[in-house]
């Protein structure tokens, strides 16, 4: 069984609890954004927000988040990416990091990261808990 190694993938968006309120999920997330996203990517953003440590990392698998969600992995995939898009997360398997809201009006990540070039396309979500 190999261990995998969390290291923060955007140091300088690591998120941090909300300044008002009592959630770990920023309002801002629901009055911002959630109207721009699916429900599916609204799903996972709560759920990746849930099961992430205090730096917003967390190395489910995309098949272990689809059993947990009653969906498909194809739907976790789309809604993932949608939330690379909106820069909301960042990717690089088999990490996912949960971002601290970007800045009013701004959104700087567009593209999905990529797996290092050393790691299997196979091997893409392993590490499933």
């Amino acid at each position: 069984m190999t261990t995998i190694q969390k290291r923060v993938l955007v140091s300088d968006r690591v998120r941090h609890p909300p300044r008002d309120g009592f959630s770990w999920v920023d309002r801002r997330f629901l009055r911002d954004f959630a109207a721009k996203l699916s429900g599916n990517a609204v799903f996972l953003y709560l759920f990746l927000s849930a099961v992430s440590d205090k730096h917003g990392l967390s190395y489910y698998a995309d098949s272990t988040i689809a059993g947990r969600l009653r969906t498909g992995e194809r739907t976790i995939t789309d809604a993932r990416e949608e939330l690379v898009t909106h820069d909301l997360i960042v990717y690089q398997p088999p990490l996912t990091q949960v971002l601290s809201l970007p800045p009013d009006g701004l959104q700087r990540r567009r593209e999905v990261i990529l797996p290092p070039s050393n790691i299997p396309a196979d091997s893409r979500g392993a590490g499933s808990r």
